[in-house]
């Protein structure tokens, strides 16, 4: 459709097309009339009045960037070509890796330069172009808050940023109150992430100068706009008006800051168009009005009022009416009964207008007959206009109730018996002549003749089978999960809370099965995971085959799956279903072609002896599906009070775990390693204790499992290597002759990503030598995924560390392997050792061992050295090494620091 020609020629016509249109559709025109000459539409306005109105300032920013308002022809905010950072600061050990790191980041350029003196900085700082400053508060020159005012004065365009040590952020902290953009920790800074810090802030500055650019377009289109706009917020008081809404409503936009938009409406229309607001505000549709504005010296203006809700997704947070002045077309309708001659273009016009638009347009005779199709309702309905125009109505435009599958009334029948503008019935769908079926839904409404009685009726009606589609898709969302299926947690709470209600009534009870896969996160981790989701997959339809039909199986969360059970006569039931769920999980599921074992832990809450209410039966089944995994897994528990107790304590003894890393409650005790031959100490084992305020000294199996479990152990080690790298480099410094210190680490450090960059910076930072510290792990570890661990070791033997296996013999050692791991100690387990004077069995394991290591060139220490007994046996078998309380206890640092300085021997 050309829309410059059609106004070049529109005006003259406008108010006979408007009449015409009027009696047709009020929709139509409201289609019609909102296209500009411009080609800029009412829905765009909208959209820029939606931004204005929203409360999300942050996504709205984001939007100009993308150039999403606007022109269109800016390009998004990018970081300059070279973008100078000085770095003022004294200590160059500390910005030395993040300037190099900066100079060279990818992606754009940043020059880096550096001055140590307050008075250099502002030398460099006068001459121009340094964009950011990384600014140290403390210099030779200058100290705090006066070296950044005077930085800031000489360069009031540059980004500020100061660098602070750890634990005196406060002076950091009120810099930023006077306008720095931030602060980073010394030691603390990454050159990638500040690279990328400084792209973002680049990136956020353009993007707000852009929106508040597109904000004053906005303005300016909003008051060259003929149509008057009146923006209201949540609460339906005037946050914005424009140029036109003022003209019409005779109002400066002062007067209508506050106010709401129904105080201008004429008295005899108030409650007419009240009661329209209402109703549309009840559908969550949009408001479509013409009524009388009443101006304050008594002038009466006739407009026409579109209202809509402003919302972003969620909740609607206003209104926005556009207004428009029809007192010229009102007044025009009434001589427009004198002007048929012009009837025949006038129908020529709307015939133009109503085949450009987007809705589907067919009305009818008073005898309901067909008189007119426009182009889209002849392709929505199958009928050309030749072969529609005469037949009967239903004929032509077939509907039925989608959910009844019933012929649903006649719009059109209705609009002509009760003279008014009906809505189709919903979930309307629309028979097309060639039997396909498309969901539809808009309104009905009478014709009048010159005298105002129906001569007929128009029907507007649009396609919405994509919008109903996901809508009911979204809704199908809200309670299943998306990768199984099943249904999801808020699901299972709606029907839990059902099935308690009917078990109170009928005195029956309620199960309810918590489910949790045993290892799992190995599967996932290893194997990746799309074959961890096909899994869940598989395991969801198995457990949808194990249970009745009317039992609900919904996906908790991760691997993590609850049953309901609902209005059971007995508690065996649940322990009959459990039994059938792990029988079925026996055999393997095959996902990709290879079959995977996984078994689960189940535990079991009743209603109402467990609890009466959804959060106390989920909980408790929660806490009893630990006490079975606790157990072994692969079977299930019923909950009881003894049960909780164990929970609550386990949950206290974490509660106090946090406590203890921020309190810094742990201590490394140190157990020397003694050569055997010449009773020299040749090593030590660092050991964590905990000591707590209440308990005491608590001992690692008080507590080492219960950090594995809650993810506590990775940080944990990491203090326990730090602070034993720390020690011994101390020790060093006093001068004393220290030995190699062996530190524990579990499975999780050892697989926690970052592990081996995490020991060389440790070791960086302490400066202490690798060869003074040896890794300890256990074989159950290192054999779990030999390839990857070989692949480790080797990178952490290339630190310099020394390697150790511990608890030797207690596993399932592959020799092969165990020839390719770089190991440097072999730790014959205590349990072998207690059993060498009076287990034959023992001794000859002990003694294959010790033959093993020397084969492999390997050190060999035997742990827990209790007897004299003992210690001869291992010095006949040429042992090198031991440890345990015949030689000594595990000690504190000081104590083992005497040890170090007398130079004892045992």
């Amino acid at each position: 459709m050309d829309w410059d020609v059609i106004e070049r020629h529109w005006k003259p016509f406008k108010r006979k097309v408007e009449r015409l249109l009027n009696n047709l559709s009020d929709t139509h025109l409201d289609a019609l009339f909102a296209r500009r000459v411009d080609g800029t539409t009412s829905d765009r306005i909208g959209r820029q009045v939606g931004r204005i109105g929203s409360s999300k300032t942050r996504q709205s920013a984001r939007s100009v960037a993308a150039g999403e308002i606007g022109s269109g022809n800016s390009p998004a905010a990018t970081v300059p070509a070279a973008t100078t950072v000085l770095f003022v600061e004294q200590e160059p050990g500390v910005s030395g890796l993040i300037q190099a790191g900066l100079a060279g980041a990818q992606g754009s350029a940043f020059h880096v330069e550096r001055v140590t003196r307050l008075a250099d900085a502002l030398q460099r700082l006068a001459r121009g172009g340094i964009e950011v400053v990384m600014l140290d508060l403390a210099l030779p020159d200058g100290q705090g808050l006066e070296v950044f005012d005077q930085v800031t004065e000489a360069a009031p365009n540059a980004l500020v940023f100061i660098l602070t040590p750890a634990g005196d952020e406060e002076l950091a902290r009120q810099a930023v109150q006077r306008g720095a953009h931030d602060y980073f920790l010394k030691g603390h800074v990454d050159s990638h992430w500040l690279s990328r810090t400084l792209r973002y802030v680049f990136n956020y500055k353009a993007t707000r100068e852009a929106l508040l650019s597109s904000e004053a377009r906005f303005r300016a289109i909003s008051d060259a706009s003929p149509l008057g706009i009146f923006v209201s917020d949540a609460q339906g008081s005037c946050v914005y008006t424009n140029a036109a809404y003022q003209s019409i409503s005779g109002l400066s936009f002062e007067q209508t800051l506050g106010t709401r938009w129904s105080m201008a409406i004429h008295p005899e229309d108030r409650q007419r168009v009240i009661d329209d607001w209402r109703a549309a505000a009840l559908s969550n549709a949009p408001l479509r009005a013409e009524f009388r504005f009443q101006r304050q010296d008594g002038s009466v203006v006739w407009t026409r009022v579109n209202s809509a809700a402003m919302g972003d997704g969620a909740a609607p947070h206003g209104h926005v009416q556009t207004v428009e002045d029809v007192t010229a077309r009102k007044a025009t309708e009434f001589g427009l009964r004198k002007v048929e001659e012009a009837l025949f273009v006038e129908k020529e016009r709307a015939q133009v207008t109503l085949n450009s638009i987007g809705d589907a347009v067919l009305c009818t005779d008073l005898l309901g007959n067909v008189t007119y199709l426009n182009q889209v309702a002849e392709t929505m309905t199958g009928w050309s206009s030749e072969e529609a125009l005469g037949r009967p109505f239903a004929e032509v435009f077939r509907i039925i109730d989608g959910k009844t599958r019933q012929t649903a009334v006649n719009p059109a029948q209705r609009a002509l018996d009760e003279d008014r503008t009906v809505g189709l019935a919903a979930d309307s769908v629309l028979i097309r002549r060639d039997g396909s079926e498309s969901a539809i839904e808009d309104s009905a409404a009478p014709i009048h003749d010159r005298d105002g009685k129906v001569s007929g009726a128009v029907i507007v009606f649009h396609d919405v089978s994509q919008s109903r589609a996901m809508a009911s898709k979204m809704a199908h969302l809200a309670t299943h999960d998306i990768l199984t299926g099943l249904p999801n947690r808020a699901q299972l709470t709606e029907r839990l809370a059902q099935a308690i209600g009917l078990a109170r009534r009928h005195g029956k009870q309620v199960a309810l099965l918590f489910l949790d896969l045993d290892d799992f996160k190995r599967i996932n981790d290893s194997l990746g995971h799309p074959v961890g989701d096909r899994l869940l997959q598989s395991v969801a339809e198995r457990l949808l085959a194990s249970v009745r039909s009317t039992d609900m199986v919904c996906r908790q969360g991760g691997d993590e799956f609850v049953i309901l059970l609902d209005e059971i006569e007995h508690p065996r039931g649940a322990d009959l279903v459990a039994d059938t769920l792990i029988a079925a999980f026996a055999a393997p599921h095959v996902i990709d072609g290879q079959e995977l074992s996984v078994t689960m832990s189940i535990g079991i809450s009743v209603y109402p002896g467990d609890g009466n209410n959804v959060e106390a039966l989920i909980k408790n089944a929660d806490t009893a599906m630990f006490h079975a995994k606790a157990g072994g897994r692969n079977t299930y528990q019923f909950f009881s009070t003894d049960i909780n107790i164990q929970v609550t304590q386990r949950l206290a003894v974490q509660g106090r775990l946090h406590r203890a890393l921020k309190e810094h409650e742990f201590l490394l005790y140190y157990q020397p390693q003694i050569n055997l031959a010449s009773g020299a100490m040749t090593g030590a084992e660092a050991l964590i204790r905990w000591q707590d305020p209440e308990l005491g000294l608590v001992y690692p199996g008080n507590f080492v499992a219960i950090a594995e479990e809650y993810g506590l152990i990775v940080t944990i080690g990491r203090w326990a290597l730090r602070e034993a790298c720390r020690q011994v480099r101390a020790w060093q410094v006093a001068g004393l002759h220290v030995v190699p210190v062996t530190v524990n680490v579990s499975a999780m450090e050892f697989r926690h990503e970052g592990f081996i960059e995490g020991v060389a910076q440790i070791l960086r930072e302490t400066g202490l030598e690798p060869g003074l510290l040896e890794l300890e792990l256990t074989e159950t570890v290192l054999m779990h995924n030999a390839e990857s661990s070989a692949t480790v070791l080797n990178a952490l033997k290339a630190i310099g560390v020394r390697l150790a296996i511990d608890d030797f013999g207690t596993g399932y050692s592959s020799l092969s392997y165990l020839k390719r791991f770089p190991i440097d100690t072999l730790k014959i387990d205590q349990s072998f050792v207690r059993d060498i004077v009076n287990n034959s069995d023992g001794a000859t394991i002990v003694s294959a061992v010790i033959g093993l290591g020397k084969n492999l060139k390997q050190r060999v220490i035997a742990e827990g050295v209790e007897t004299p007994e003992q210690l001869a046996f291992l010095r006949d078998q040429a042992c090198e090494e031991g440890q345990g309380f015949h030689f000594s206890h595990a000690v504190p640092a000081a104590a083992f620091a005497q040890l170090l300085e007398s130079g004892q021997r045992w």
